[in-house]
């Protein structure tokens, strides 16, 4: 199913909203290589401190191996700070890109319309999910992508995110449930979500496609 812009000024909010997550992407990177040069840089620092090192002569005896230490995942580290960074905007309106109905499905532009069905109808087999249920918006967003990233890592393409109806939520209102429409329409690696099926959580949860 191909989204449906209204007219040129959704077009235009559209191409603004895009290029703000090109910027923040950027930025992230950006931040992803300062880490990685400080951490180089002291790594630096304490070989020049050093210096060359000799192993000690002692008389021969048993003596009992100390376990090393796991050495630390820098590059990992540098990763993850860097990842985390990623912004995902609250003020992202997605109103215009999803489909007017009682599901509120999404597709990506180029992705077939009988995606979005077979969600609807449970087809796709469900590989990982993430339950967001009473959590605050920070704590949601955030526990969102990491999730995302994990699924990229493993290779899930089908899951699903319960946000639940939000009749927990001051004024009984779905804030969470419409907060992560929008995240998800933000994220280049989600091609498509309805909400799920009654026996898989229906207005509470959404089924989620991945790129592969």
């Amino acid at each position: 199913m191909s989204v449906s812009l209204k007219n040129f000024a959704d077009l235009k909010q559209l191409g603004l909203q895009l290029k703000q997550q090109e910027e923040a992407r950027l930025r992230a990177e950006a931040e992803r290589l300062k880490i990685e040069k400080q951490v180089q840089l002291e790594a630096n620092i304490f070989r020049s401190t050093v210096g060359n090192i000799s192993q000690l002569k002692i008389a021969e005896k048993h003596i009992r191996q100390t376990p090393r230490p796991q050495p630390l995942p820098f590059q990992h580290i540098a990763d993850e700070r860097a990842a985390l960074r990623e912004s995902l905007s609250d003020e992202f309106n997605a109103d215009s890109l999803l489909e007017t109905d009682d599901n509120l499905s999404y597709t990506r532009q180029g992705i077939g319309i009988d995606v979005a069905k077979k969600l609807r109808k449970g087809d796709w087999v469900i590989q990982a999910q993430l339950d967001l249920h009473g959590m605050r918006r920070d704590q949601a967003r955030d526990s969102l992508g990491e999730f995302l990233r994990k699924c990229s890592r493993t290779g899930a393409r089908c899951v699903r995110i319960i946000h639940g109806k939000g009749l927990g939520s001051i004024n009984k209102e779905p804030v969470l449930k419409n907060k992560v429409r929008s995240w998800l329409i933000q994220k280049d690696e989600v091609l498509a979500f309805s909400q799920a099926t009654a026996a898989d959580g229906g207005s509470g949860a959404l089924i989620v496609l991945l790129k592969g």
